[in-house]
C-alpha cells in the first residue's frame, strides 16, 4: 500500500519496457503500484464468505493478465484497463469456490449471482408494497433472466451447502447420515463393472466361435443377428442369389454350429 502512484508518462514508459523488452523490473513496478486497486476491489466481495487473502491473490492473477494484454499506445490508463481483469478474476474464483454446486457461468447468470441481493434489498426499500413475486419479476427484467432463474439463485444464496455425511438424529435417539436416505435405482458400480466384463468376455467368445462358419454363413449371421436393423430373409436371399427359405435353413445351421463351438470351447465355464 506504500508503493508510489505512477504518473501517466511513467506508467506508459514502464508498459512499453514490459511489452517490448519483457523487462521484469518494469512489470514489478506496474503491478506493485496497482496492488492497492486489487485490495480495494477484493474488499467489495468480502461478504461472500471467502478468505480475503484468497480474493486478493486471485485479483493479483487478474492484474498480471491485464499487464500481459495491455496495449500502452492506446489512450487509456492501465488502472482502467486492469479493473475489468481484476474483477473478472475475483468473480470467477467466487463462482468456482462459493459452493460445491457449480452455477451458470454465462454473463447473465454471473450478473444474477452478484447483483441479486443488492437489487432485492433496493426494491424492498423502495416500495414496501411489493410482494416477493413482484420483486422477482422486477429483478428478472433488470438482469435479463427468467423468473425461474431468479428463484433458483435465490434459493442457492439463502442456504449453505449441507454435507451428505451430516448426522441426523430422530426422536428415538438413533442417528444416521443424510446419504442413508438417498435412493438410487440404477446399478451399483460393482454391478456395472461386472456387466462390462461379461459383455467383453462374451464378445470375445463369439468372435472366436465365428471362425467355424463359412463365408455365406458369416454373411447371414452378421446380417440377421449382428446388425442393428436386422436384414430380412428375403433381402439376404436376393443378395446371395438364393431363396429366403434357403437363407433360413443356413441361418439355423450356422446357429447350431456357433452353439456347439461355444459349448466345446467354454463348457467348463458355462457349467459353473
Amino acid at each position: 500500500m506504500r508503493a508510489p502512484y505512477l504518473q501517466r508518462d511513467e506508467e506508459h514508459a514502464l508498459a512499453v519496457r514490459w511489452k517490448d523488452k519483457r523487462d521484469q523490473q518494469a512489470l514489478h513496478q506496474i503491478t506493485t503500484a496497482h496492488m492497492r486497486l486489487v485490495i480495494s476491489m477484493a474488499g467489495k466481495f468480502r461478504n461472500f464468505g471467502l478468505s480475503m487473502g484468497d480474493l486478493v491473490q486471485e485479483g493479483h492473477v487478474g492484474l498480471l493478465e491485464a499487464a500481459a494484454r495491455f496495449e500502452p499506445d492506446r489512450d487509456v490508463r492501465f488502472s482502467t484497463y486492469a479493473s475489468w481483469w481484476i474483477r473478472a478474476s475475483i468473480q470467477d474464483y467466487i463462482l468456482r469456490n462459493w459452493s460445491i454446486v457449480r452455477g451458470g457461468t454465462s454473463s447473465a447468470q454471473k450478473g444474477l449471482f452478484f447483483n441479486l441481493r443488492r437489487l432485492r434489498a433496493r426494491l424492498a426499500q423502495g416500495s414496501a408494497n411489493l410482494s416477493s413475486l413482484d420483486i422477482r419479476r422486477e429483478i428478472s427484467v433488470a438482469l435479463g433472466v427468467s423468473e425461474n432463474d431468479v428463484a433458483l439463485m435465490d434459493s442457492r444464496l439463502s442456504g449453505a451447502d449441507t454435507s451428505l455425511n451430516a448426522p441426523l438424529v430422530d426422536d428415538s435417539g438413533s442417528s444416521a447420515e443424510r446419504a442413508d436416505f438417498l435412493v438410487w435405482d440404477g446399478p451399483l458400480p460393482d454391478e456395472i463393472v461386472e456387466d462390462t466384463i461379461d459383455v467383453e468376455r462374451r464378445a470375445a467368445w463369439l468372435k472366436n466361435a465365428m471362425g467355424v462358419l463359412n463365408a455365406r454363413e458369416m454373411t447371414i449371421i452378421e446380417g440377421r443377428r449382428l446388425s442393428e436393423d436386422g436384414a430380412t430373409l428375403e433381402a439376404l436371399g436376393e443378395r446371395l442369389g438364393i431363396s429366403k427359405e434357403r437363407v433360413r435353413q443356413i441361418e439355423c445351421r450356422a446357429l447350431e454350429k456357433l452353439k456347439s463351438a461355444l459349448i466345446e470351447q467354454h463348457s467348463g465355464f458355462l457349467h459353473a
